[in-house]
């Protein structure tokens, strides 16, 4: 299975934010839309990602409070991607590897969406759920033995 399939499944919905947007505006949409990631994007190029893990940095490194910087202050500004055409098994090593859990999915410098340890986890269990429903079925179906 590939990166383009789970996409597929997971739909285009992408929520961005640019680099000089307040945190505490950020932080909102985050907590609005249920979500847990932001592409930041400037003059159309991906920049950096925002994610719960730099917010939850920022109120630490705040005492509490979200404060007034900036997006591009707490951003990671050199986030891991990865291509269409890369396979689960390798999105799921490096998303352990590297403590990801948001993989924003770029061909070339086009940004395509963004998958979440979440989306990896339902593929590959769904994966898993027919590969188990096509066995029992070959099982079921097993022919009988015929006496020599």
């Amino acid at each position: 299975m590939k990166v383009s399939e789970i996409l597929q499944v997971k739909g285009n919905i992408l929520y961005t934010v640019t680099p000089d947007q307040p945190l505490l505006d950020a932080a909102n949409t985050m907590a609005e839309k249920d979500i847990g990631s932001l592409v930041v994007m400037e003059f159309g190029d991906l920049v950096g990602m925002l994610t719960f893990r730099e917010v939850l940095n920022a109120l630490h490194e705040n005492a509490g409070q979200i404060g007034g910087g900036t997006v591009r202050k707490h951003m990671d500004d050199h986030p891991i991607t990865v291509t269409p055409d890369t396979e689960v098994n390798e999105v799921r090593r490096i998303m352990l590897e590297k403590h990801a859990r948001y993989l924003p999915v770029m061909n070339a410098k086009t940004l395509l969406g963004v998958i979440s340890f979440y989306d990896v986890a339902r593929a590959v269990l769904e994966a898993q759920s027919f590969e188990n429903q096509m066995l029992k079925a070959y099982i079921r179906d097993w022919p009988a033995e015929t006496p020599d």
